[in-house]
């Protein structure tokens, strides 16, 4: 046994995303789900910032998907999940960085506008996004079906999530992949046939129901 211990909630894109490392390393694990709606005591503890994931390895515990997936990739190098040439991790980080602070942004911006105007702004921030992935990230950095190439990355587990949920988006707010970004739909296409996705997935009617609460607040 690793003496792994996760903390998680399904719900959140941002566990999934260790999740998947962790299914992807082979590694095992404990596996604990928190309620974000009535987190627990001892819940605080562990996670200064009361979100998950929270890593927890012996007397280390680890928080934030993206610092989280890195320490898994160093402890467990095999397989790896990040380039071994300094160039290509540093290009691994940035889109990375995008996904955290372009894409998600937009996608919870487009889903719990207040308004119209504020929605469609929203909109197309996120379209934006997306071709921008399709255009400057799918298409120049590999020729493979993934980000890097021919192997799943950290890239890839940063970014999936979010497209597992994006039908809750298309159902509330109509917003969608555009028909012109066909790598980004080949790409979340091989995603979905790795074994890590199969796992720890959920279907389009989960994730409608788990995001009515942001499309009605809005």
């Amino acid at each position: 046994m690793s003496g792994i211990e996760f903390i998680t909630a399904e719900v959140c894109p941002f566990a999934q995303r260790t999740h998947l490392a962790l299914k992807e390393k082979g590694l095992e694990y404990t596996h604990r789900e928190v309620d974000l709606a009535d987190k627990p005591a001892w819940f605080e503890k562990v996670s200064p910032y009361s979100k998950v994931p929270v890593l927890k390895h012996g007397d280390v515990v680890v928080y934030e998907s993206a610092i989280i997936n890195e320490y898994i990739d160093e402890v467990w190098p095999t397989p790896a999940l990040m380039p071994a040439e300094p160039a290509r991790r540093a290009l691994a980080r940035i889109w990375i960085d995008f996904a955290n602070s372009r894409l998600v942004g937009a996608f919870y911006k487009a889903l719990s506008a207040p308004d119209a105007d504020a929605r469609a702004e929203a909109a197309s921030a996120l379209t934006k996004a997306l071709d921008l992935i399709e255009d400057e990230g799918l298409a120049r950095l590999g020729a493979g079906p993934y980000w890097l190439g021919s192997e799943v990355s950290l890239v890839d587990l940063a970014f999936y999530p979010h497209f597992e949920r994006l039908p809750a988006l298309a159902h509330y707010r109509g917003v969608d992949i555009p028909a012109r970004c066909t790598r980004l739909k080949t790409w979340l296409a091989a995603m979905g046939e790795r074994p890590s996705v199969v796992a720890t997935r959920h279907d389009e009617a989960y994730y409608i129901a788990s995001y009515r609460r942001y499309a009605d607040a809005a």
